[in-house]
């Protein structure tokens, strides 16, 4: 399991530098919010009103294109990503009980970090794995065939 190591709060110049490497680019907003995401492990706020400025547009349009693509972030995420498919074959393999399982037993949400900052949780939707579900991802390795005991072993593995 590869954990991710989140930045330290980055500075205007370590914004800056992420901007300027995409403006020349056509359409660059998801650019620089994708490199965004790949320097800091989220879009700091800070980071809204330099890339609204860079590109001549509002912050509510930056504020939209992140709220409307679920990879953009935020917040730092925990050093671990734990996602678990909500698509319907999964579903109907239990994956909602267990998802309420572990959400209860971790104490947050979806979208949520634990108070440790170990694991994120975020819900996906559909790894693929239909005929081996319910099926997670832990950071880039996906788990199928999933039950309490296995979820368990992985949240448990990821420092939760």
């Amino acid at each position: 399991m590869q954990a991710s190591t989140p930045a330290a709060a980055p500075d205007e110049a370590a914004i800056r530098e992420v901007i300027d490497a995409h403006t020349h680019l056509e359409g660059p907003l998801l650019p620089i919010l994708h490199g965004m995401m790949e320097a800091f492990g989220h879009v700091p706020e800070t980071a809204v009103q330099p890339i609204a400025d860079a590109l001549n547009i509002g912050r509510a349009e930056v504020h939209g294109v992140i709220s409307f693509y679920h990879d953009f972030r935020t917040l730092p995420a925990g050093r671990h990503i734990v996602k678990i498919c909500r698509a319907e074959a999964c579903q109907a393999l239990g994956a909602n009980g267990l998802a309420d399982t572990v959400l209860t037993r971790l104490g947050t949400s979806w979208h949520g970090t634990t108070p440790n900052g170990a694991v994120t949780i975020e819900p996906v939707y559909c790894l693929g794995l239909c005929a081996n579900g319910p099926a997670a991802m832990v950071d880039d390795k996906v788990v199928a065939g999933l039950d309490e005991a296995k979820l368990e072993r992985v949240i448990s593995e990821a420092g939760a």
